[in-house]
């Protein structure tokens, strides 16, 4: 005798929630792979990303601790730090959770999600380098998805060393 399984229907939003949340494992993947020069590739052309600390995120303040606008200064972003910046080496592990579909529609859907990143010294030293949210706003075009902005919102206002890795 079998026994029938009984299989629920996903909705439009679990639907959107687990293409993001496959978004977002991919684009932890390259940065901590440090696959940095496909980052750009995972914005849209025109896209906003910063990174701001809650305090000023709360208070409406527009200063944030780094901020691009537009394919071309992600590149830069990437070219500088490989070329110029000087900087102890290290590795990032990010933790990214608790993903919650605030928006979705059929070309755009909007989500928060915390995170936590791991980072690992030459020496093999780890601390928690950053910890947060992201409000990220997504760009979809058929079964491509793309960041059109992400807002990297830290818990802290207090950053150990010179962020050049994105979050």
């Amino acid at each position: 005798m079998s026994k029938e399984v009984a299989v629920l229907p996903l909705t439009a939003k679990m639907v959107v929630r687990s293409r993001i949340e496959s978004f977002m494992a991919e684009y932890v993947h390259a940065i901590d792979a440090d696959r940095l020069e496909e980052w750009p590739n995972f914005l849209t052309e025109d896209a906003v990303y910063r990174v701001c600390t809650r305090e000023n995120y709360d208070r409406g303040f527009p200063l944030s601790v780094m901020s691009c606008r537009g394919r071309g200064m992600f590149h830069d972003r990437i070219s500088a730090l490989r070329t110029a910046n000087i900087y102890e080496p290290h590795v990032y592990c990010h933790l990214v959770g608790a993903v919650r579909i605030l928006e979705s529609h059929p070309r755009r859907a909007r989500a928060e999600g915390n995170f936590q990143v791991i980072r690992t010294m030459v020496d093999r030293s780890m601390s928690i380098y950053a910890c947060g949210r992201s409000l990220d706003t997504f760009s979809i075009e058929g079964e491509t998805l793309k960041l059109a902005e992400r807002v990297v919102i830290l818990d802290s206002r207090q950053i150990d060393t010179l962020l050049v890795i994105p979050l």
